[in-house]
């Protein structure tokens, strides 16, 4: 048997949401099934660590796919031709693009559709090419795996998609998730933060994830307290970042906000752990990756109450109006404050966590693949 991957997300300390399930489900998969060949697709030169066992052929095609226009020239031509020419048995793409010009039977990951329901998901070309393939592609692929439940009934409400069409396979955290010793979380805490817990964003910044109005939030949050806990913000700039500027310059004590930029997995894993708490309060996600990292590490979370983050936070969360600045500062204000509270959370972070798994996520979407392959 032979699978081929679109694998253009394999980008060495840069894996953020897809890069993340890309190597952590595929890390998996080729090992788990020695027998399979498996072709991975790179849109530019890769890094050897991805390619995980004897089993993985690496294919490099041009032209590197990072703009809509490249990702038509990628996919429907350059994808094409190798599909064409090695043939393999499925075509496997995690990233929710694939290929209208093969007759390969397609597996198709879509994380969401964020696009159909926020207007400034991406830049005005991102948007055209979105709205204009991603139905065609759902449509076309053999099958899909979506990375939530709310995914899945979104694209069949959306796009029409059949349920029985579309499997559920969820994100997971990383090994490197895990509680700290306490004397770890003070260590942190003194050297980052002079000894004090902290709540702790973590994402890259663009209009989605709703950073502006986390900060309107912990400004109001610092009118509510006389010992407020430092914001730490993690995570690269992306797209139009002009509102989260403006709602910085606004905060009466710019002091208590930490910007780090992007971080190492381990020093993220490190930040989440010694972390009062998870804030991320985005208005729209497939699934929020960041949530069960945190839990992962013991650590509460307050998150948005809808799309997909009241299914994956749980009853382990604290749920709160994403566009509504003062339900997430009492929110912040109760978790730092109310300590009864804040320690019924807790006790329920590590049992939700369980909940999501990366060896039963790559044994789920390789269950998808063989019913992707039509029965001889």
């Amino acid at each position: 048997m032979r699978v081929a991957v679109n694998t253009r997300f394999l980008l060495a300390g840069k894996l953020e949401g897809i890069g993340r399930f890309t190597h952590e489900i595929l890390s998996r998969m080729v090992k788990n099934h020695p027998e399979v060949e498996f072709l991975f697709i790179f849109d530019r030169p890769y890094d050897t660590s991805f390619v995980y066992a004897p089993n993985v052929t690496p294919i490099v095609v041009s032209p590197p796919a990072r703009h809509p226009f490249l990702y038509i020239l990628w996919f429907e031509w350059a994808v094409a031709r190798v599909l064409k020419k090695y043939q393999p048995d499925v075509f496997l793409s995690t990233d929710g693009f694939c290929t209208l010009r093969t007759e390969i039977p397609t597996t198709l990951v879509i994380h969401d559709i964020a696009f159909e329901h926020i207007h400034d998901a991406m830049n005005r070309t991102g948007m055209w090419y979105h709205k204009k393939f991603v139905p065609l592609f759902a449509r076309k692929a053999t099958r899909i795996a979506a990375v939530s439940e709310f995914t899945k009934s979104d694209l069949n409400r959306t796009y029409g998609v059949p349920l029985n069409k579309i499997d559920v396979v969820h994100n997971a955290p990383a090994r490197q998730f895990t509680p700290l010793l306490q004397q770890q979380v003070q260590q942190l805490r003194t050297s980052k933060t002079n000894g004090k817990g902290y709540f702790i964003y973590v994402g890259a910044m663009h209009p989605r994830k709703n950073i502006a109005n986390l900060l309107n939030a912990y400004n109001h949050y610092l009118s509510l307290t006389n010992n407020p806990l430092p914001l730490i913000i993690v995570g690269r700039k992306a797209w139009d970042t002009n509102d989260i500027e403006r709602a910085y310059n606004s905060i009466s004590q710019k002091e208590m906000i930490q910007f780090t930029g992007r971080v190492s997995d381990a020093e993220l894993a490190l930040w989440i752990g010694a972390a009062h708490c998870l804030v991320y309060v985005p208005y729209f996600e497939g699934f929020g990756l960041p949530i069960v990292e945190a839990m992962a590490c013991g650590v509460p979370v307050i998150t948005s109450d809808c799309t997909s983050m009241p299914e994956v936070g749980g009853k382990a969360a604290v749920l709160v109006n994403p566009a509504d600045y003062k339900s997430i500062a009492s929110a912040l204000h109760s978790m730092a404050e109310d300590t009864e509270l804040y320690e019924a959370h807790k006790l329920l972070t590590l049992p939700q966590a369980e909940k999501f798994n990366w060896d039963q996520s790559a044994h789920t979407l390789w269950e998808c693949i063989l019913k992707t392959i039509p029965l001889n």
